[in-house]
């Protein structure tokens, strides 16, 4: 089991890192999401990996699992899904204003931006 896991957090992680290395901004937001799936499955197996165990301590039971864990993901959850909201906005301003979803990464000034400036 925790190789399976290990294996997809691995997995998770290259998509994400290689989709947030493209040039496009739609790419950049699902590699942005892989990657924040990855830390969260990350956060999840930092608890230890316990089945059918309850997550809070009750009389006669002798294995529990960590509920920290579990508590960080769901905040971490709600954190990526406003935190892609927000970049799935920005992308699609910049779409409409430049028509265009490429990202531009070099520092010459495009000759129509020049005059505005």
């Amino acid at each position: 089991m925790e190789m399976l896991l290990a294996s997809a957090i691995g997995a998770l992680s290259a998509a994400g890192i290689y989709l947030m290395l493209r040039l496009r901004s739609f790419p950049v937001i699902i590699g942005i999401s892989l990657l924040s799936y990855a830390v969260n499955l990350f956060l999840f197996a930092t608890g230890r990996l316990v089945i059918n165990a309850p997550p809070v301590l009750r009389d006669g039971v002798d294995t529990y699992t960590d509920p920290l864990p579990q508590a960080l993901v769901l905040t971490a959850i709600v954190i990526s899904f406003g935190m892609t909201a927000v970049i799935v906005i920005m992308a699609l301003g910049s779409y409409l204003s430049s028509r265009s979803d490429t990202v531009n990464i070099t520092s010459d000034t495009p000759a129509e931006q020049e005059g505005e400036a």
